[in-house]
């Protein structure tokens, strides 16, 4: 089972320089995307709906912002439009499909970094997204979570690390999240559970040669249940073209949708 997570930062503009040629050459079962920044009604060409997949958006009200999507070559029993509340989901920012055992969310957690109000919303989200995560992590259910993080884990996770202590993104209590997701909740990193390597970012800013350099931060994440970590076979960061100013997240799982 192959499964590709990518922020897009605009799945038009993503459209534009060849994401969708290249994503039909991946052949994968799932892919979950972050920030479309698009209305439903701006998505209604043939190219926002690939051949051969069942396709689920989730718009933000405002428009050009956020928004999130799954494609799925199988067909869900159910799709889970929103986290559940109406603050976060007026942004678009969770969309769950369930197929059979397995559910899979595209996730866009929020950025703090543009001024205080949207780190304390960011918090906010955090602080009511735990709860269902513990939730999840109860059930019987198999679970992949998707999506823009907006927080590097560790300091193998950004290479700028001393500099950005104080920065959205990589804050103490950011990090303690995820520690506590990790390493109290049964939940994993997927890519970590194979790939311990330096240097595997995912998202580069435009400002100075960040991308050139490879100046970078690993945001963007496959989340998964506990037990899955065995599961994984391969993971990878695709770098030979530029859709966007995050790169696209490919894990295969030996996995079975039933």
């Amino acid at each position: 089972m192959r499964i590709i997570t990518i922020n897009t930062n605009g799945i038009r503009a993503a459209e534009r320089k060849g994401f969708f040629p290249w994503l039909v050459q991946q052949d994968a079962d799932i892919v979950c995307i972050q920030e479309t920044k698009a209305q439903p009604e701006q998505l209604s060409a043939d190219a926002f709906r690939p051949e051969g997949y069942h396709c689920y958006y989730h718009s933000a009200e405002k428009k050009g912002y956020s928004g999130v999507a799954i494609y799925s070559k199988h067909k869900p029993e159910k799709v889970i439009v929103g986290m559940g509340f109406d603050d976060i989901d007026s942004e678009g920012r969770y969309l769950e499909i369930q197929l059979g055992k397995l559910s899979v969310i595209s996730l866009y957690l929020p950025s703090g970094s543009s001024k205080e109000e949207r780190q304390a919303f960011k918090y906010s989200v955090m602080d009511r997204f735990m709860p269902i995560l513990q939730e999840s992590a109860r059930s019987d259910r198999d679970y992949i979570i998707c999506g823009d993080w907006n927080i590097a884990h560790k300091e193998i996770d950004l290479k700028n690390w001393k500099a950005n202590q104080k920065n959205s993104g990589f804050l103490p209590a950011e990090r303690a999240w995820l520690d506590q997701l990790f390493e109290q909740e049964a939940w994993a990193d997927g890519f970590r559970a194979i790939n311990q390597e330096a240097d595997q970012y995912t998202w580069w800013s435009n400002r100075g040669q960040a991308w050139a350099k490879n100046v970078g931060w690993r945001i963007d994440y496959q989340v998964i249940s506990e037990h899955l970590q065995d599961k994984v076979q391969s993971a990878s960061i695709y770098k030979d073209q530029r859709f966007s100013d995050h790169s696209p997240l490919i894990m295969d799982y030996e996995y079975e949708i039933s």
